[in-house]
């Protein structure tokens, strides 16, 4: 474990995309086992399998309180629908928490802004993410499959009903299909996703989506529970093909919301 953290410290920090932090850019030759190292890497440091999970979520409840921006959301969740296969997003995880007190500390900080800008947010779910980069000024696009859209109206109905400095819309979207155009044009100036991440089969729709909404200046911002380090591996090794990779550390989240079970990276096309 020491000579991991070595090895990080050893590595070039840098600033990514819009973001006013400097993160550690994966970087690694084609021929080069990278994407295995860095997997390897991030259970050696952060060992997730030893933490407790769900530390700011819980999955029996019928809603999640938090306090964001100054507002008290409440984020109505739906656990009965957890047991249907590849369902995860009726109800929160400690990514989507980590990533929404995240943007607001970044935000807090100057490190990121977010007043006016176009933001889409894939994979949705409960719409507590997108919720919050709405009351920071951005105007959101929340998308997520057909199936999910009735609780994630629900939840931004509920919760951005007054003193919001942005907007928000909610839009059906599946990963691998041709976007709509008022999606992709103008280019979004950023994408968030949290727990994204969950599957194999879905990282190549997943990356389809970005690239096909992503130009030139859109920054992405993913957080992940660290529960599965194949699919994880997956992900950055097709990841690093288009896209410039930065991994946010903990030190940059919001001082009350750490985990050593999620991850966070930040994305720009090459």
């Amino acid at each position: 474990m020491e000579e991991a953290e070595a090895e990080t410290e050893a590595v070039e920090m840098k600033k990514l995309g819009c973001y006013g932090g400097k993160v550690r850019v994966l970087e690694w030759e084609e021929t080069e086992s990278g994407a295995a190292e860095e997997t390897m890497l991030l259970w050696g440091i952060q060992q997730p399998t030893l933490s407790k999970q769900n530390a700011f979520v819980s999955h029996s409840s019928l809603q999640l309180r938090l306090d964001a921006c100054g507002h008290s959301l409440s984020i109505l969740q739906s656990p009965s629908s957890l047991g249907k296969p590849g369902v995860t997003g009726a109800v929160m995880w400690d990514s989507g928490v980590v990533l929404g007190k995240f943007l607001e500390h970044a935000v807090d900080l100057g490190m990121l802004v977010l007043q006016g800008k176009k933001v889409i947010e894939l994979g949705s779910g409960c719409g507590l993410v997108g919720c919050i980069a709405a009351l920071l000024g951005a105007q959101v696009v929340l998308t997520d499959l057909p199936d999910r859209l009735r609780l994630l109206r629900k939840n931004v109905e509920t919760n951005l009903r007054h003193g919001v400095r942005g907007s928000a819309a909610i839009k059906e979207l599946t990963w691998g299909d041709e976007p709509d155009n008022d999606l992709i044009e103008p280019s979004p100036d950023y994408v968030l996703g949290s727990d994204v991440i969950y599957s194999e089969g879905a990282v190549v729709d997943l990356l389809d989506t970005l690239l096909q909404l992503c130009g030139s200046q859109t920054t992405v911002f993913l957080s992940g529970e660290l529960r599965n380090d194949t699919v994880l591996e997956c992900f950055l090794e097709a990841a690093v093909k288009d896209f410039v990779v930065g991994c946010v550390d903990q030190s940059q989240w919001h001082p009350e919301y750490r985990s050593p079970r999620v991850v966070m990276y930040i994305l720009v096309k090459k």
